[in-house]
């Protein structure tokens, strides 16, 4: 009997097979390991441009999921006015079942952390914002332009929510939930006035089917100022008007010429 030499041709499937594998592993390897480590710079640039250079995100640290920036506000594209933040916004970003959870947080101005919960919808989105608990400084209000570039607002605004859901329906926003905000001691460089006074924000959002409202009102102080709001789509219209108390109508007058449209001894302010 002659025994014929085994073919080498069978052993080469198997050693085909395993470089298969080991160019596959190296790949998913580098992909997770690009995905894992992608800088935060890639997220900053997304919400630039969402936000049309509204709100910017500079000095970016960290990566996508865990990781720190600088917050500016600003007009827009090419506007010259910005302002930022004190310090810095801290993130952290992790997928979910049903889309992504995002925790922010900044040494200057949340008191708890912010967390969001996103959920990807066929038309559109779900935000569910939980508690916030938050101080912004009012001068950062500056870096969007006119009218607040002019009156240059000093002062502290404290947000307050037990929640919120924004839902995003074919291009259409629909908000559920409260949010109280107070602005304390508000000053203005048009004005040697100082404080002009305290103000109550409240943002009611009843729901699907109901356009949010907003309320004005004066808890205490020498400018008086008062007005109903109500969210049409994504655009506002806001009816208010502001009176100085008695005796101070001189120091307030050029500050009440410029926020309004004069009428007598009042200011009549109108949005949308």
């Amino acid at each position: 009997m002659v025994t014929r030499p085994r073919s080498p041709a069978v052993a080469a499937p198997a050693g085909s097979r395993t470089r298969r594998l080991a160019w596959f592993g190296a790949l998913t390897g580098g992909l997770l390991a690009i995905v894992f480590w992608m800088p935060a710079h890639w997220l900053t640039g997304v919400v630039n441009r969402a936000s049309q250079q509204r709100v910017v995100l500079e000095d970016a640290r960290g990566t996508v999921w865990t990781g720190s920036a600088r917050l500016l506000v600003s007009g827009g594209e090419g506007s010259r006015d910005v302002a930022a933040l004190p310090g810095r916004v801290d993130w952290r970003l992790r997928p979910t079942f049903t889309g992504a959870w995002l925790e922010l947080q900044s040494t200057c101005c949340t008191r708890v952390p912010v967390e969001i919960d996103a959920s990807p919808r066929w038309n559109g989105a779900v935000l569910q914002v939980g508690s916030l608990q938050l101080r912004w400084p009012m001068g950062l209000l500056a870096g969007l332009g006119t009218p607040w570039n002019t009156v240059q607002l000093q002062g502290n605004l404290d947000m307050d929510s037990g929640g919120l859901t924004l839902a995003w329906d074919s291009g259409r926003l629909q908000a559920t939930g409260q949010v109280r905000m107070e602005a304390t001691d508000v000053a203005s460089r048009l004005s040697t006035l100082r404080p002009l006074g305290s103000y109550l924000l409240e943002l009611v959002a009843p729901g699907p089917g109901q356009d949010p409202s907003l309320s004005l009102k004066t808890l205490s102080g020498n400018l008086i100022l008062t007005g109903q709001g109500q969210w049409v789509g994504a655009r506002l219209r806001f009816s208010g008007e502001a009176t100085a108390v008695e005796g101070r109508e001189a120091a307030l007058d050029n500050l009440l010429n410029i926020i309004g449209r004069r009428s007598g001894a009042r200011s009549i302010i109108t949005v949308g």
